[in-house]
C-alpha cells in the first residue's frame, strides 16, 4: 500500500521538482477568483447606486415603471 505515503506530500515533491504544489496552486485560483468576485460586485454596486441616483430624481418609484 505504497499509495497511502503520497497523500500529502505534494508539496515536498514540488519542492523537489521546482514546481508549484496542488494545495499551493488551488490556494492561489481560490484567491484570484475571490478578487474578480469582489470587482464584479463592485461593479454591481455602483450600477445599483446609478440606478437609485436616477430614481430619486425622477421624483418617485412609481414614475420609474
Amino acid at each position: 500500500m505504497a499509495f497511502f505515503g503520497l497523500i500529502g506530500n505534494d508539496r515536498q515533491l514540488a519542492q523537489q521538482y521546482g514546481g508549484e504544489s496542488a494545495s499551493e496552486q488551488a490556494a492561489r485560483k481560490r484567491r484570484e477568483g475571490h478578487r474578480r468576485n469582489a470587482a464584479a460586485a463592485d461593479r454591481q454596486g455602483q450600477a445599483w447606486e446609478d440606478t437609485q441616483r436616477a430614481r430619486q430624481g425622477r421624483g418617485g418609484w412609481w414614475r420609474t415603471r
